[in-house]
């Protein structure tokens, strides 16, 4: 039933509705990567999260324009039955993924750009403490959140996807 207080309370927020829609909805990168890291660690947590980039349509899903104009350069430039830029598991940083549970948390929250950590908790303890953070890059695209780079390190030596991409360019 349709009162005159509720006619207005709807008018009022209809008047408002377009100004929020504008505003960054903090939760959905958080959304996104709680999604991606709940998938990964599924079962026993070695599935990994290679479903990310495995094609043109999940990386259309997940990654920025740019990211994805940047891979299909690199995977171009990538010699026939060569191994590509990118030769883990990103999302896992890992050979072999291992995700048992993980923590995500926004490090910075703008209108246009975010960063989040991951910090993944594995069934092995065989790795160094920095090399289970992944920080992701995200930038709004048309509405969309989407990954602009993903970065971390491996056995301390920091990585980082747009540069490894970059990097394969000048080879």
């Amino acid at each position: 039933m349709l009162t005159r207080r509720s006619l207005i309370a709807t008018v009022l927020l209809a008047g408002v509705g377009p100004a929020l829609a504008q505003a960054p909805a903090t939760s959905e990168p958080l959304a996104i990567l709680t999604a991606i890291y709940t998938r990964a660690a599924k079962g026993k947590g070695d599935g990994g999260g290679a479903f990310v980039i495995e094609n043109k349509a999940a990386k259309a899903k997940y990654l920025s324009k740019a990211l994805v104009a940047l891979w299909a350069k690199a995977d171009a430039h990538t010699r026939k039955g060569d191994v590509g830029p990118v030769d883990f598991d990103p999302v896992t940083n890992s050979q072999e993924p291992d995700v048992k549970s993980f923590k995500v948390d926004a490090e910075k929250m703008e209108a246009d750009k975010a960063i989040l950590a991951v910090t993944i908790t594995g069934h092995r303890n065989d790795r160094k403490p920095a090399d289970l953070i992944v920080r992701y890059d995200f930038v709004r695209e048309v509405g969309s959140w989407r990954i602009d780079d993903i970065k971390g390190s491996s056995d301390g030596e920091a990585w980082s996807i747009r540069k490894m991409l970059t990097d394969s360019l000048k080879s």
